[in-house]
């Protein structure tokens, strides 16, 4: 049983990291220049880190629950 929670949790976290990676990598082509401000470089870039963690986690969990979910199709026959 704790085994199952420790592959839970290792697959989550990769899951993360990869999905914030693919995350980071689409939203480096983006040019966001018009949208901030020239003395605000900083803010800038710590606003495309929380917006790619965000959404790295977000889609992460859609395929997590995704899997959970077909896992469990198994208990309805």
């Amino acid at each position: 049983m704790e085994q199952y929670f420790a592959q839970d949790a290792l697959v989550s976290m990769t899951s993360h990291l990869i999905f914030i990676i693919i995350t980071w990598r689409l939203i480096q082509a983006v040019n966001f220049d018009a949208f901030f401000r020239k003395q605000r470089v900083f803010e800038a870039r710590l606003f495309i880190i929380f917006v790619t963690i965000a959404l790295g986690t977000t889609v992460s969990n859609f395929f997590l629950d995704l899997i959970s979910w077909s896992n469990s199709l198994i208990y309805l026959f």
